[in-house]
C-alpha cells in the first residue's frame, strides 16, 4: 500500500531540493529520517517535515508500521514564482526571482528494503551458481574485455601520392 504526503508552496528553488530528495529516494524510513538529521541543509528540515507527516499518515490512516515502510519516491515540482524588483543603478531596476516548490513523498511498504546483508548474500549465490556452472564445463558468462577482440584490418589509402 501507498501513503503520500505533499508540502505544498514551500519558500525554498526546487533545485536545492532536488538535491537532497535524490539521497533518500528508496531508503527505508529510519535511514532517511537519520539521513535527513544529519543534513545541513534547509531543505532536509522541510523533506524530514514532510517524511514525519508520510508517517503520520501511514499509522493513522492507513494503519501500517514505519518499521517496514520504505520511501518509494521523493519528487519535487516547481511551485508559483514570486516576483519582485531590486533598485539598480542610474534608476533602472531588476527582477528577483522567488522560486517556490511542492515537495510530495511517497511511502510504500511493497518494496524489499535492501540491506548489506542481503547483497552479500545474493551476491555469494551468483558466485556459487557461476561455479557451479564452471564444473558442469559449461563456460561461464563473461563479457569481452577490450584486449579479448579482434583488431579491424586497416584500410589502405586510394589515392596516389603526387610526385
Amino acid at each position: 500500500m501507498e501513503v503520500r504526503s505533499i508540502y505544498k508552496y514551500a519558500r525554498i528553488s526546487p533545485f536545492k531540493v532536488r538535491e537532497v530528495t535524490r539521497e533518500i529516494q528508496g531508503l527505508p524510513v529510519s535511514a532517511a529520517l537519520d539521513l535527513l538529521a544529519f543534513t545541513p541543509k534547509k531543505a532536509a528540515f522541510l523533506i524530514n517535515k514532510t517524511l514525519k507527516s508520510a508517517i503520520a499518515n501511514a499509522e493513522n490512516n492507513a494503519n501500517l508500521k514505519p518499521d517496514g515502510l520504505v520511501v518509494k519516491e521523493a519528487v519535487v515540482g516547481e511551485g508559483p514564482t514570486f516576483k519582485r524588483m531590486m533598485a539598480r543603478a542610474r534608476g533602472s531596476g531588476s527582477r528577483i526571482l522567488k522560486r517556490t516548490s511542492h515537495i510530495r513523498i511517497v511511502l510504500s511498504d511493497e518494496i524489499q528494503i535492501e540491506t548489506r546483508e542481503t547483497r552479500k548474500k545474493k551476491r555469494q549465490q551468483e558466485k556459487k551458481e557461476s561455479r557451479k556452472q564452471a564444473t558442469r564445463g559449461e563456460p561461464a558468462e563473461k563479457p569481452m574485455t577490450a584486449t579479448e577482440k579482434t583488431p579491424k584490418a586497416k584500410k589502405t589509402a586510394g589515392k596516389k601520392a603526387k610526385k
